[in-house]
C-alpha cells in the first residue's frame, strides 16, 4: 500500500510529516510513504501578523483541498493550527503523543529569565495569545511583530535589537534547538494555544485503509486533552485573531484545564479552571467555556468582532 503525506514546506513541517513516515514504515515495512510539499496562505502571507489576516485555516486549507482532490491521502498538521471545524469529508484519524506543550522564552542571553528582563525591552512574537499574556505579565515590555519560521525568528533575535523572543518548545526540541530555551514557562504564567505540541493527522472520511493505518499513531490520553481545548474554542468561536488560550492534562480518570481570553494589550484577563470527566472531554470544554463567556469573555469577544 502507498500513502501519501501532504505537509507544508517549512522545516519544522517537514520534520513532522518525516517522522509520520518513519512511524508507519517500522509499523508496516511493506507500506510505501510518499511526502508531497503543499504552499499554504499562511506561507505565502510571511509579512502579515496573523491576527491581522483573519482567515480560518491558513496553514491547512490547500493541503484539505489536496486531499479532498485524492492528490494526497493524510495531512500531517500541528494540531494548534487545525480549525475547529473540519471539511466535509474529513476527519482526524489520530493525536500523536504530545511533546511538551508549553512555550518557552529564548533570550539574547541564556541566563536571561522573562520576569526580570529590565523595563522597556523588545520581545518579538507574532501571536496575539502571547503578546495578550506577555503584556498582562509584564506591561512595562514592549512587544513587536515577529513571523518566520524557527530559523528565521533566531536569528532575528540574534541579529536585531530584540532581547528575547516566545516560541513553543515542540518546536524547538524537534529541530534540535533545545539549548536555545532561556526559560520553560509553564500553562500556569503562559497558557498554551489550544493542541499546542501535538500533530494531528487528517484523512479522508471515506478512506479505511488509511485510518487503519494511523490508528495506532493516536494518544488516547492526547486525544481527549486536546479535545477538550478544542471544544473549549469552538464554544468561543474564536481563531488566531483573539487571544484566547487552553490546555488541559489528564489526571487519574480525571481532566483538568485552564483556559483564558483576553484583549490584545493585556488590560483586561478572563481566565479559570475546570475538572471533569476524562471521558466526556468534549462537555469539560464547554462548562470552562460557559464559565469564561459569564465572567467577561463574552464582552471581549462581542468587542474584537464588531458586536454590539
Amino acid at each position: 500500500m502507498k500513502i501519501r503525506i501532504g505537509s507544508r514546506g517549512s522545516k519544522l513541517a517537514l520534520w513532522q510529516a518525516e517522522w509520520v513516515r518513519q512511524q508507519l514504515q517500522v509499523h508496516d515495512p511493506s507500506c510505501i510513504v510518499e511526502i508531497e510539499i503543499i504552499k499554504t496562505t499562511g506561507d505565502r502571507i510571511a509579512d502579515i501578523p496573523l491576527g491581522a489576516i483573519g482567515v480560518k485555516g491558513l496553514f491547512t486549507k490547500e493541503i484539505e483541498e489536496a486531499l479532498l482532490e485524492r492528490r494526497v491521502d493524510v495531512a500531517v498538521h500541528s494540531l494548534k493550527d487545525v480549525p475547529t471545524e473540519l471539511p466535509e469529508g474529513l476527519q482526524l484519524m489520530a493525536i500523536t503523543e504530545r511533546e511538551i506543550p508549553c512555550d518557552v522564552f529564548a533570550g539574547k542571553n541564556p541566563q536571561a529569565r522573562l520576569m526580570t528582563l529590565p523595563s522597556g525591552a523588545i520581545i518579538g512574537t507574532s501571536s496575539l495569545r502571547r503578546r495578550c499574556q506577555l503584556l498582562h505579565l509584564r506591561p512595562d515590555l514592549h512587544v513587536t511583530d515577529l513571523r518566520g519560521n524557527i530559523d528565521t525568528r533566531l536569528r532575528k533575535l540574534d541579529t536585531t535589537e530584540i532581547h528575547g523572543i516566545i516560541l513553543a518548545a515542540a518546536g524547538l526540541r524537534r529541530l534540535g534547538f533545545d539549548e536555545r530555551i532561556s526559560e520553560v514557562l509553564a500553562p500556569e504564567l503562559m497558557v498554551p494555544a489550544i493542541g499546542q505540541g501535538a500533530l494531528g493527522l487528517e484523512a479522508r472520511v471515506d478512506d479505511e485503509a488509511t485510518a487503519s493505518r494511523l490508528a495506532f499513531l493516536n494518544s488516547t490520553t492526547t486525544a481527549a486533552a486536546t479535545t477538550a481545548e478544542r471544544s473549549f474554542l469552538r464554544r468561543l468561536g474564536g481563531g488566531c485573531q483573539v487571544p484566547i488560550a487552553g490546555y488541559a492534562c489528564v489526571d487519574g480518570q480525571w481532566l483538568s484545564m485552564i483556559g483564558l481570553v483576553g484583549t490584545a494589550d493585556g488590560s483586561v484577563l478572563v481566565r479559570d479552571t475546570q475538572r471533569g470527566a476524562l471521558t466526556d472531554p468534549e462537555a469539560l470544554g464547554v462548562q470552562l467555556a460557559e464559565r469564561l463567556l459569564q465572567a467577561g469573555a463574552q464582552r471581549i469577544l462581542d468587542a474584537f468582532y464588531g458586536r454590539s
